[in-house]
């Protein structure tokens, strides 16, 4: 089984390393693979697809990273040669899963694996689930939130205040060594 994790990272923090390591635990993949969108379809992008895929190298040194040339997920796992994929979102993202381009196909070519955090009102996830025609390939599982967004990094970083603890040390170091978000 091969887990997916897919992005803009921009940048890469320590809730994106938190969701794979906690994905990785709960279900033990052979292999996993990080994903950088190069041109996501759905949100611009002010950093060039080969600068995101240094700081995700430099976030998860452990995994296997790739570049993603596909707008949407379904093109690229359709696109895919991975066995049994297993491609990790977060609730708040599943809730917005029936407006993604052919959430179907996407259930068609993998399984779906749903962070939740404690808490969390399980109705607006079971609103989408019910309007799935293969609700069984998707996975619920928990994590520990982590409130951080790639925004707030940014937004940091341009104001000059610290990201210690925000993102991992290397990608830290390499925000600050390339000069990124300043404005």
């Amino acid at each position: 089984m091969t887990g997916l994790l897919g992005g803009t990272f921009n940048p890469p923090h320590n809730g994106h390393v938190a969701l794979a390591r906690a994905a990785t635990e709960q279900f033990g993949f052979d292999e996993f693979v990080v994903l950088v969108s190069v041109q996501p379809g759905h949100k611009e992008v002010q950093l060039d697809a080969d600068t995101r895929l240094r700081l995700v190298h430099a976030a998860f040194p452990e995994y296997d990273v790739e570049l993603d040339p596909h707008e949407r997920t379904v093109d690229m796992l359709r696109g895919g040669r991975w066995r049994d994929p297993l491609f990790l979102i977060g609730a708040d993202e599943f809730c917005d899963f029936l407006t993604w381009k052919d959430p179907e196909g996407v259930l068609e070519h993998a399984r779906l694996a749903v962070a939740t955090r404690p808490g969390y009102p399980r109705e607006r996830l079971d609103s989408v689930l019910e309007r799935l025609k293969q609700p069984e390939r998707v996975l619920f599982f928990e994590i520990e939130p982590l409130p951080i967004s790639s925004r707030e990094i940014r937004d940091r970083v341009t104001r000059g205040e610290p990201i210690e603890g925000l993102v991992p040390s290397a990608v830290g170091e390499l925000i600050e060594v390339l000069g990124l978000y300043r404005g």
